[in-house]
C-alpha cells in the first residue's frame, strides 16, 4: 500500500477552530502527518495563522488584517490568532504546510521565509499556493519545498515548472482522475489534492495513488488508511 501523506487542513476544524494552535495540536494527536495552515502578514510585517483577508468570520471582528498590527490582533482575538513562529514552535517536530492566500509580494514571502529560517524549520516546512505566490516563495528561497496549486486540467506551462521547481502538483481532489496522476508522475512530480472530506472520495483517490491528501476530517483519513494496508496485508496472505 503506498504511503499516503495525511496532511490536516488548518489543523483539526470540525472539533477546533481553525488556524489555532489547540486546532493543530488536535489534528497531531489524531495521526496527521503534516499540516496545512494559512499565512497572511499583519500591518507590521508579522506573519500570522488567518485564511481570510478580515477577522470576521472566526474572531467576529470585521477589521482587515492589513489594517491591524500584530499586538492589536492579539488582544482583538485573545491571543487566539498565532504568528507563525508560535506555530512552527508549537509543532517542533511536523511536516508544515505553508498556504499563502492571496497573491503576496516577494517581501512578502521573503517575510515569511525569514521567520521559517529563524525557526529553523526549512527542513519540515514546504510551501503550496498558485504560481504567482510560488514564484514569489521560490524568489526568496531558491531551496524552497513547493507545492504548485493548479485548477485546470490543462498541465502548467513548461516555462512555469521551470521557473517555480516544484516538488509537488496540488490539486482540487475533483480533477483528479488515473490519466491526471499518471501524468504528473510520469513528469517527475508528486502529486498532492485537496480537501476531500468522505470516505467515498478518500478512498477513490487513494485508489488512484495519489501521493498526499489535505482533509478537513484528518482521523477519517488515516483510519482508512489503516484499514486499506490492513486489507491489503489479508489478501496478500
Amino acid at each position: 500500500m503506498q504511503n499516503v501523506t495525511a496532511v490536516a487542513h488548518r489543523g483539526d476544524p470540525y472539533r477546533v477552530r481553525e488556524n489555532t494552535l489547540d486546532s493543530l495540536r488536535s489534528a497531531l494527536r489524531l495521526g496527521a502527518d503534516a499540516l496545512e495552515i494559512d499565512v497572511r502578514l499583519t500591518r507590521d510585517g508579522v506573519p500570522v495563522l488567518l485564511h481570510d483577508e478580515t477577522l470576521k468570520r472566526l474572531w467576529e471582528q470585521d477589521r482587515p488584517l492589513l489594517a491591524l498590527s500584530a499586538a492589536e490582533v492579539r488582544g482583538l482575538t485573545a491571543g487566539g490568532v498565532p504568528t507563525l513562529e508560535e506555530a512552527l514552535t508549537a509543532c517542533d517536530g511536523s511536516r508544515v504546510m505553508l498556504d499563502l492566500p492571496g497573491t503576496p509580494e516577494v517581501r512578502a514571502a521573503r517575510r515569511v521565509v525569514d521567520v521559517v529560517r529563524a525557526c529553523g524549520a526549512q527542513d519540515r516546512v514546504y510551501y503550496c499556493a498558485g504560481p504567482t505566490a510560488m514564484l514569489a516563495v521560490r524568489a526568496a528561497d531558491p531551496t524552497a519545498e513547493i507545492a504548485l496549486t493548479w485548477t485546470t486540467l490543462a498541465p502548467p506551462r513548461p516555462a512555469l515548472l521551470d521557473a517555480v521547481r516544484p516538488r509537488w502538483l496540488n490539486y482540487r481532489f475533483g480533477l483528479v482522475s488515473h490519466a491526471l496522476a499518471e501524468r504528473v508522475h510520469r513528469d517527475g512530480h508528486l502529486l498532492s489534492v485537496w480537501t476531500p472530506d468522505t470516505r467515498r472520495s478518500m478512498r477513490r483517490l487513494l485508489d488512484l495513488g495519489v501521493d498526499s491528501i489535505t482533509t478537513n476530517r484528518v482521523d477519517v483519513l488515516c483510519a482508512l488508511r489503516g484499514s486499506d494496508s490492513r486489507d491489503r496485508y489479508t489478501r496478500e496472505r
